[in-house]
């Protein structure tokens, strides 16, 4: 284990990694994989504050929190507590901490923005509770200084995500008000889609995307007559061709929207694609359909059954998902079937 000043071309990296990186994991994981790689620490974590809650059902804080955001190995704690945030707040060098019953010994270096405010804190923690070596010190020191030119940018870019994610889904809100039938539908779909996206790995920026497009999955219904929204039965072969068209106007509505990244607006365009090519409004079939519109419309065909409406009632979760099941390879990719049985799991038996 080297505790020694780190190698230039290493440092030249993690600083390029850092500046060059679009999310938080991507600029940090290099820094915590560094601090447990050449110090006596056997975890690491950053945590930053996060002035607005991920989830907007979240309740809504007057203070920021500041939870761990990436880790490298077991995080040393959940959240930095009010007594530890009081201290790194004054801290002018690192907080080195005893164990104590509820946390291992641990090193901290706080993270502070432009103007002085706390950002967050760079903490690591080993089991023992010796003193820790001056080569540790001195690269957590350095790592620090690596993540102040990072961190801030990155959250003003997070910050300007989660005002985008809570304008799109106050946008599928709009809808809702105007089909009762619908309350509460973009909430659930757009959960399960995740939970979903998540079962199959997607990366996390392919997931935002996932979430942002389920939130516009049918904005393009906003443009839909009333007497063709709200029609009790099922419908004419005119209305059906109106109900259609619904997905064009959404796709030409959400291309407005310059920040909406592809794989959202795929979505909007094929979640009534069907893997046997026998959907609309292009008639794609298989892997030529994209696969966050593939995630979406298994979720919503499930969502929709177990929903009652005017026409129907609710389907119960266990016949809902038996009805995907039995789709799959026909009107639902195969894949995103198993991924969804697996999600819902006992809950939809």
């Amino acid at each position: 284990m080297d505790t020694g000043p780190l190698p230039s071309d290493l440092t030249l990296h993690l600083t390029q990694v850092g500046l060059t990186a679009s999310s938080l994991p991507g600029a940090l994981n290099p820094v915590l994989q560094t601090i447990t790689g050449h110090t006596s620490a056997s975890a690491a974590a950053y945590y930053q504050r996060r002035d607005h809650p991920a989830s907007s059902r979240a309740v809504l804080t007057t203070e920021p929190s500041y939870p761990a955001r990436i880790c490298r190995g077991p995080a040393p704690l959940p959240t930095l507590p009010p007594d530890l945030l009081r201290r790194l707040t004054h801290e002018p060098d690192l907080l080195n901490l005893p164990a104590t019953a509820h946390h291992l010994a641990l090193l901290a270096a706080p993270i502070r923005e432009r103007g002085g405010e706390l950002l967050g804190a760079l903490l690591m923690t080993r089991p023992d509770s010796g003193p820790w070596r001056p080569g540790d010190c001195h690269l957590l020191r350095t790592l620090a200084g690596l993540v102040t030119l990072v961190a801030a940018r990155l959250h003003a870019e997070e910050r300007e995500r989660d005002a985008h994610e809570h304008a799109l889904r106050a946008l599928s809100l709009a809808l809702e008000a105007r089909d009762a039938d619908l309350r509460g539908h973009t909430d659930r779909v757009t959960q399960l889609a995740t939970l979903v996206g998540q079962a199959m790995h997607l990366p996390p920026d392919a997931l935002g995307a996932l979430r942002w497009g389920a939130y516009l999955h049918d904005i393009g219904k906003l443009t839909l007559p009333d007497d063709v929204l709200h029609h009790p039965g099922p419908l004419t072969p005119a209305m059906r061709e109106r109900m259609r068209q619904h997905v064009d106007e959404g796709l030409n509505l959400a291309r407005q929207l310059p920040f909406l990244p592809p794989e959202a607006l795929d979505v909007i365009a094929a979640h009534h694609e069907r893997w046997d090519g026998t959907g609309y409004p292009r008639g794609r079939s298989g892997t030529a359909i994209p696969l966050t519109a593939r995630i979406f419309a298994a979720c919503d065909v499930f969502d929709a059954l177990t929903s009652p409406r005017a026409y129907k009632h609710a389907w119960t979760p266990g016949d809902a998902l038996h009805f995907v099941q039995q789709g799959s390879g026909t009107h639902f990719d195969p894949q995103v079937v198993q991924a969804l049985t697996q999600v819902l799991g006992h809950h939809a038996a």
